[in-house]
């Protein structure tokens, strides 16, 4: 579902961007310009802008400066436009962790688009109570460097190019620029306590492999299949990233054809590692799982007062995302580009597996499809993002179209929280799982497999074989991830056309 919307904001709004300040003059700083579109973007659009004392807001009548001169002043009091941006934010270690400015939006269009460089290998870095830190392999993407060297998942890594890691220097090592870097491989010892890791070790060994980055897009769909015990046909999907990509759209699409063809029961949505995308690919695929809610409400925007209140009193329905029975992508002139019929499962109940890392669009499928179906989360529980975000650019109105060619700079700032039919979205501390439960280090299984922890824990109960049985919770502290270690991949991204003048 594609919406074009119109914000209407009322003239006291907008003269605050327009004819109250005058375009700065050609002899303006090139820091001053930057930080001019940082405090206009984020007055307009930030959705918590009535907390901030430097925006705009009812406490001070919409009129912040007074004239040119104090705005002036105001923005020169900031030697970098990063240093405003981050004056602006809201409570950045409760509510907004995630509001990001970025000085090349090549680099983030690239990245909000899943390309980046990368050699295949998913990992995670972690830190035992003993101190050793090491890291250990998600999984491998295909047609990938470390495909073609033999990288597994559950592999356990203690070094990179000789050098034991540590926590200060795994992101060097790991996340800087080198292209090719050699992992130094180790065992993972939990001392036959499954359910203790204070006990467990790293033991090194003699392997290693090589590794080389290179530009890659990764499909979204890691892998899917269907599982037939007894009585049940369970359709497992593992689904990575919420991407508005014509090719993996339709290929979701055809995924969820093949579980209706197969008669599926039930089904296993893997979002473990899923940081979420786009909202327009969450509505879809929650509407594929659902199916019998077609124009209901799925979520409701809530945006700063400005913009909630013309939007409730000017165009109401624009705040209203239902479930959809086809997949529509327009461009910014409204013309279609993409659409599709939605394959539909009809379901009732829908097992999630989650991990800390489940974020943003992924809460949002759980959070949306609650009120309608027994949504039954096994693992951890979600990082806690129930706001969108959008990309934001020098120009007249804030998008790609005629952008200041001076500087790259762009903001991706939150702009609404998500509110799901009962009217729940302030889930800042994330969704708690039905069963909570941790991937071991020790064995972490193969993804879709019947014998993976996760994933047999949910067969278990589907089949009533047993009932969340084998569980276990760890302790280790989480350092990073490579898919994660940037908050920019923690994303509801809004991509439908928005007008904020």
């Amino acid at each position: 579902m594609t919406k074009i919307k119109s914000l209407l904001l009322a003239c006291l709004i907008l003269t605050t961007f327009t004819s109250c300040f005058e375009d700065l003059d050609d002899n303006a700083s090139s820091t001053r310009a930057i930080n001019d579109f940082v405090w206009k973007a984020m007055n307009v659009s930030y959705v918590y802008k009535e907390n901030i004392n430097d925006l705009d807001n009812a406490d001070n009548n919409y009129n912040k400066f007074n004239s040119n001169e104090d705005y002036n002043t105001y923005l020169d009091s900031f030697d970098r436009p990063e240093d405003l941006f981050e004056s602006l934010i809201h409570l950045r270690n409760d509510v907004d962790e995630f509001s990001a400015i970025v000085p090349n939006y090549i680099e983030l269009e690239q990245f909000l688009q899943g390309t980046r460089q990368s050699n295949g290998m998913a990992f995670a870095v972690r830190a035992l109570t003993n101190g050793k830190v090491f890291g250990y392999v998600r999984y491998v993407m295909p047609n990938t460097s470390a495909e073609t060297q033999g990288v597994q998942r559950g592999m356990v890594f203690n070094a990179v190019d000789g050098e034991i890691l540590t926590a200060n220097n795994y992101r060097n090592l790991l996340f800087g620029s080198n292209s090719t870097y050699t992992i130094n491989l180790a065992t993972y010892d939990d001392n036959g306590t499954l359910d203790d890791d204070t006990d467990d070790d790293i033991i090194a060994t003699t392997a290693s492999i090589t590794l080389t980055k290179a530009p890659y897009t990764e499909n979204p769909i890691l892998t899917h299949n269907i599982i037939n015990q007894g009585s049940s046909t369970i359709g497992y999907l593992m689904y990575n990233a919420f991407r508005l990509d014509n090719t993996f759209l339709s290929e979701l699409n055809s995924v969820f054809a093949d579980f209706q063809a197969a008669n599926v029961t039930d089904l296993v949505l893997d979002l473990r590692y899923n940081g979420g995308g786009s909202v327009s690919t969450a509505i879809w695929l929650a509407s594929m799982i659902n199916g019998q809610n077609v124009g209901e409400l799925f979520f409701k925007e809530q945006w700063n007062p400005q913009i909630q209140t013309n939007l409730e009193a000017n165009n109401p329905d624009a705040l209203i995302n239902p479930f959809v029975n086809e997949m529509v992508v327009r461009n910014s002139n409204g013309d279609i580009t993409f659409q599709e019929n939605i394959n539909s499962l009809n379901l009732s109940k829908v097992y999630v597996l989650t991990t800390i890392n489940t974020a943003s669009a992924s809460e949002l499928v759980i959070n949306g499809l609650s009120p309608y179906m027994d949504v039954v989360q096994i693992g951890n529980t979600t990082r806690g993002k129930p706001q969108a975000s959008i990309t934001l650019y020098d120009s007249e109105d804030f998008s790609r179209n005629n952008v200041n060619q001076s500087h790259t700079y762009a903001l991706q700032p939150l702009i609404y929280e998500s509110e799901n039919a009962n009217g729940f979205s302030q889930y800042y501390d994330g969704i708690d799982p039905t069963l909570e439960s941790s991937e071991l280090y020790s064995n972490l299984g193969v993804l879709g497999d019947v014998n993976e922890p996760f994933l047999a824990l949910a067969i278990a109960d589907i089949t009533g074989t047993g009932r969340f049985s084998n569980t276990a919770t760890m302790t280790t502290k989480d350092i990073a991830d490579n898919h994660f270690e940037n908050p920019l991949h923690f994303e509801m991204l809004d991509n439908r056309p928005l007008n904020f003048k």
